[in-house]
């Protein structure tokens, strides 16, 4: 196994202060060996070939997350399991530590679901693809699956079903990858994601005038250098057909024949340097899981999702405004594929909340209305999550446990 690892943890941090159960949590100093050793122990057991660490300060909460999971399958306290265990789970990478070969195989099977016929024409008659079919999906039910108490298990399961998607109808072989946002954070158009080449995600719009964006809470975002179309890397010239129904971007037009109307258009980007350096860093992603927001599973989620009040984006939101462009639309941001890396990264960020907070993992909170608007009800465990056509229907209480082998059987590394 070949591991580069660089651990860099912020000195404002002090890990000496959280307050956790006695099972996961220690001082950052002490007996990291330890913690590595096991790590590195359960790499080899799942077949992994890399792990790169350079630019994650999460690698030291990815050891500890890793060990509270083999504690707790070990004496069986993390829910049923059937036949799922730490050691034959998927294993989701970031898409920095895939192969040249394997991101391409990734980018193929998107290619592929984006010429497969829709299977919600009637419902959408703009979705040409089976790829618009969750772009569709998402537009539909935005209004409550944010903030809201289903928002971290809906975009679970809807990360799930597109990965399946992929691996059922497109042949793709390997499993979801997530964007690790501290990787090239100063300036995001420069990392392997997004340089553009035949191994990316594809690479920044072209250079179009634009008059900044406006995200969540009003919170101004300057224009960057693109805003046009994408036109380098896998994706290019790519062509969107649903929405956009509330952009942020200067100068993308609403739809003007309703959100689900057939509306072609480039794929459009504006990465952001800017909004990756106020909000992606790894105070705020740390403070998401060992720090004062992980207190519990509302003051985790609220501040994943963004304190918009106070002019604060938080991880989600700042992550769809640095992509910018298409990703500016909290309805139809899922047009620009790097939604299901960036949702994969939030759910990672939830898996390594879960692991280190056993006893609450299970918790949910908030109403079923975006930001309670309208007044609604709390949201129940045995609520459904729909994602019809993509994936049979849900309770909220199946969708909690990435372990819990049906439908889920994975993990982050």
């Amino acid at each position: 196994i070949a591991i580069a690892c660089s651990l860099r943890l912020p000195s404002a941090l002090n890990f000496t202060k959280v307050r956790t159960p006695a099972l996961y949590v220690r001082k950052a100093a002490d007996r990291i060996a330890m913690r590595f050793l096991n790590l590195f122990a359960a790499l080899s057991l799942y077949g992994a070939t890399a792990l790169a660490f350079e630019g994650d300060e999460l690698s030291e909460v990815q050891a500890q997350a890793i060990e509270a999971l083999q504690a707790a399958e070990g004496n069986n306290t993390f829910g049923k399991r059937d036949s799922c265990t730490l050691f034959n789970a998927r294993v989701r990478r970031d898409w920095n530590s895939l192969s040249g070969s394997e991101k391409k195989a990734y980018t193929s099977a998107v290619n592929c679901l984006l010429t497969k016929p829709s299977k919600l024409t009637d419902f959408a008659p703009g979705a040409r693809s089976r790829y618009d079919d969750f772009v569709a999906v998402h537009i539909n039910q935005t209004l409550s699956i944010h903030g809201t108490g289903n928002f971290l298990t809906w975009h679970r399961y809807f990360t799930w079903a597109y990965e399946n998607a992929l691996r059922q109808e497109c042949g793709y072989n390997g499993y979801q990858p997530y964007w690790n946002w501290l990787s090239y954070r100063e300036d995001p158009s420069k990392s392997p994601m997004f340089d553009g080449s035949e191994t990316s995600m594809s690479g920044n719009g072209v250079f179009k005038y634009h008059n900044g964006s406006t995200s969540g809470g009003g919170v101004y975002i300057p224009s960057g250098e693109g805003g046009g179309c994408v036109t380098s890397g896998p994706f290019a010239n790519m062509t969107v057909h649903l929405g956009p129904v509330s952009p942020g971007i200067d100068g993308l037009a609403v739809n003007p024949g309703g959100p689900l109307a057939y509306n072609p258009r480039c794929l459009s980007r504006d990465i952001s340097a800017w909004t990756s350096q106020h909000w992606m860093t790894p105070e705020n992603v740390l403070n998401l899981t060992v720090g004062a927001a992980a207190e519990n599973i509302l003051t985790f989620q609220n501040e994943l999702q963004g304190r918009f009040g106070d002019g604060f984006l938080g991880t989600h939101t700042s992550g769809h405004f640095i992509v910018n462009g298409e990703a500016s639309d909290l309805f139809s941001s899922t047009n620009d594929p790097t939604f299901f890396l960036h949702h994969a990264m939030v759910d990672r960020v939830y898996w390594l909340w879960q692991a280190l907070h056993l006893r609450e993992a299970f918790n949910i909170a908030g109403t079923i209305t975006i930001l309670n608007t309208p007044p609604s009800r709390d949201a129940r465990l045995d609520d459904l999550v729909i994602q019809e056509p993509n994936a049979p229907n849900r309770p909220i209480s199946d969708l909690l446990n990435t372990l819990g082998g049906s439908p889920f059987c994975y993990i982050y590394l």
